[in-house]
């Protein structure tokens, strides 16, 4: 049984494993239909999408027109300005056929040009804020990628009181020194804050570089069912942590079996052969 921690200080106690729905952004309703039951058999109750990932949003329609008690709903916004990022919200809530989103994310806030944008006056935040106080969402976060990541999400939230921020994290990512002094001042201030921080990328092997990608993802996952325990109960392995699975219905069944049989955290050994055998990459330098 995947168990239940606290959403920061939404008041939700959702599955340490989240639904990244990003694995339906390319597939029928019927695979869609086959991966929610799935969904449901795990007794996952988070389900984090976003308006870019391709169909996502209108896979999920049917379900949580039957099931939306059942979920904690997350999608995000790409959109910079107010204007913009309102009307992609509304387009959110239509595609979902929900009448409000639990959490809207403001979407991969890295670059500093654009986090100006979003966060400043006539800017995406205004718009999510807007709707907060029409109803139409319940809670805010940040999303992003990269190395300087963790220091933005920082920053974000000296701006604002955001109850969540989701970026990677992953064993060859946390060999890089300086992120890792970035993710650990994150943490402790999300710890203080008491703001929920969900994990990405825990299943990664490497960038596909030149050879052709043969899984759903944009980077190489691990498919090995021993590779991605030890990987995922990394992750797992840090209280506190939420984990979104990874963007492929063909490996996710493997992770929702690996999440079920967490128990602890693989040593620095275990990890370091992990990392040996697999070629691990980071996906961000």
């Amino acid at each position: 049984m995947i168990p239940t921690q606290p959403f920061g200080r939404t008041g939700h106690q959702s599955t340490r494993i989240i639904f990244g729905a990003a694995a339906l952004g390319k597939v029928s309703q019927a695979e869609a239909d086959r991966t929610m039951e799935l969904i449901l058999r795990h007794g996952i109750n988070h389900i984090d999408t976003a308006a870019s990932y391709g169909e996502a949003e209108v896979r999920l329609g049917p379900w949580l027109a039957e099931h939306r008690d059942s979920f904690f709903l997350a999608t995000k916004t790409g959109e910079r300005t107010a204007a913009a990022a309102y009307d992609e919200i509304r387009r959110s809530l239509e595609r979902l056929r929900v009448e409000r989103i639990d959490l809207l994310q403001l979407h991969n806030l890295v670059e500093p040009d654009e986090w100006e944008t979003a966060m400043g006056p006539g800017g995406a935040l205004e718009a999510a804020v807007r709707a907060r106080d029409e109803g139409l969402v319940r809670f805010l976060g940040v999303t992003g990628h990269g190395v300087t990541i963790a220091a933005m999400h920082t920053r974000s939230l000296e701006r604002f009181p955001f109850e969540s921020v989701l970026l990677p994290y992953n064993y060859p990512m946390m060999e890089n020194v300086p992120y890792v002094a970035d993710f650990e001042a994150l943490a402790a201030l999300c710890q203080e804050r008491n703001v929920a921080v969900q994990t990405i990328k825990a299943i990664t092997r490497a960038p596909w570089g030149d050879r052709p990608a043969t899984a759903a993802t944009w980077y190489e996952p691990l498919r090995d069912q021993a590779a991605i325990d030890l990987a995922m109960h990394w992750v797992l392995g840090r209280p506190g942590v939420f984990l979104n699975t990874v963007g492929d219905i063909e490996i996710l069944p493997m992770a929702l079996d690996a999440a079920e049989r967490f128990q602890a955290r693989p040593s620095d050994d275990e990890m370091r052969q992990l990392s040996r055998q697999w070629e691990l990459e980071p996906l961000f330098v």
